[in-house]
């Protein structure tokens, strides 16, 4: 068996690398506050959120993807020590190649409600 070390991989063509058709690292991410002023901690090829109403978001993509398909995870935060948060997908938003659609809820009350923390990972191509 053989082994390959590097610091560094690159698609030719400028892509996300693959192995066996299979990429290897998320195609987008993002951390961002949801309370107030809504605002990314950290991201990669996300270019903002949209704050649509009360736990209600849309994250929009940097570079699209190749199709509305992707696989999406969501978590969030409680708003307090004793809740819990509960991050699904926005099925009032329909995926696009631009964006995808988050909602973030408490599930004690079954309430939808903004989040100080809300991590949303995107696995699918870009076009």
């Amino acid at each position: 068996m053989s082994t390959v070390k590097a610091n560094d991989l690159t698609n030719t063509t400028g892509g996300i690398p693959t192995v066996k058709s299979q990429q290897l690292i998320p195609t987008a991410w993002v951390n961002f506050n949801g309370t107030g002023t809504v605002a990314i901690r950290d991201s990669e090829n996300i270019s903002s959120i949209t704050d649509d109403n009360t736990g209600a978001y849309k994250v929009n993509f940097s570079t699209n993807m190749s199709s509305a398909n992707f696989c999406v995870l969501v978590t969030s935060r409680g708003v307090a020590a004793s809740s819990r948060g509960v991050g699904t997908l926005n099925h009032d938003v329909a995926n696009t190649v631009g964006l995808v659609g988050i909602l973030t809820m408490n599930p004690a009350n079954v309430a939808y409600t903004d989040s100080p923390e809300v991590n949303v990972l995107i696995m699918g191509g870009q076009s």
